[in-house]
């Protein structure tokens, strides 16, 4: 009875060994996901050789003591992050609204660099050091630009703030990938570019109306003038035709008057009786 209960004893502390063995091991390991790199440092290092105590980057299983060092990740896929708008001033110290979309990618070959830099997280990163260059960029490129050239120029002005953001955020380890803003600019602005377009097609109904009575009216003069042609037409014709007839008529008129005249004798012309003016023939 005595020896079953030390062996159940047994079983319980080499159950209890294995649990603390099997949990000090969970601790002394982690996994960084193919897509990330992890990297690797001592907390606390005298070697100046080991920047910042960085031992190396890492993937997949890693294993370390964690009362002495630790794991730090940052992912190398594309990070996409809207901003909340802030605004910029242009020349004329007009007020527009910015609202930027920004696509980037953690360049692994400067992984420990920005960790050695930084040490934080990329979405700390989003919102500090990332977040202030974007203002910069805008900030910069508005002020080479009134309000009206801005609202003229979007496209110029964004390839212009891409390009500093290129310059800046490279050089620490950032590649952007992919950048565009929505573009607000003053209500006051807005209204007078409003006004202006209404104003601009108002001017094309209009121009669009004078073309539309212009080919109203080239209509109508051709139209007429193929009427009074076809009338001039007609009237030639019914003029040949009254020409005709009346000559026709003048001919019979002689005739009738004759007859009308004649006495019922025939005359007498060199020996031959004849008509002179009626050919009984026909």
């Amino acid at each position: 009875m005595k020896k079953s209960g030390v062996l159940a004893k047994s079983s319980w502390i080499a159950l209890a060994v294995t649990v603390v063995v099997i949990g000090v091991m969970a601790s002394c390991c982690t996994t960084i996901d193919s897509a990330s790199v992890g990297i690797k440092f001592k907390k606390w290092s005298s070697n100046a050789a080991l920047k910042g105590g960085v031992e190396g980057t890492c993937r997949g299983w890693v294993w370390y003591n964690p009362i002495t060092e630790s794991i730090f990740e940052y992912p190398t896929y594309i990070q996409r992050v809207t901003y909340e708008p802030f605004t910029v001033n242009p020349k004329d110290a007009a007020i527009f609204s910015m609202t930027p979309t920004l696509a980037y990618q953690i360049d692994e070959a400067k992984a420990v660099d920005i960790f050695v830099k930084y040490r934080k997280p990329v979405r700390e990163l989003e919102m500090g050091y990332i977040n202030t260059c974007i203002f910069e960029a805008y900030r910069t490129c508005a002020n080479n630009y009134t309000s009206d050239e801005l609202m003229a120029n979007r496209a110029k002005f964004e390839n212009e703030v891409r390009a500093r953001l290129d310059e800046s955020m490279n050089r620490e380890g950032f590649i952007v990938r992919e950048f565009t803003t929505k573009i607000d600019p003053p209500a006051s602005l807005t209204a007078a570019i409003n006004a202006k377009n209404e104003a601009v097609q108002n001017a094309l109904k209009a121009e669009n109306k004078v073309k539309e009575a212009e080919a109203e009216a080239k209509i109508a003069i051709a139209k007429a003038k193929g009427e009074a042609e076809a009338q001039r037409i007609q009237g030639d014709g019914e003029a040949y035709y009254n020409r005709v007839v009346a000559a026709s008529l003048n001919a019979l008129l002689v005739q009738q008057y004759a007859i009308e005249k004649w006495d019922g004798k025939l005359p007498t012309y060199n020996g031959s009786n004849a008509l002179p003016f009626i050919n009984l023939t026909k």
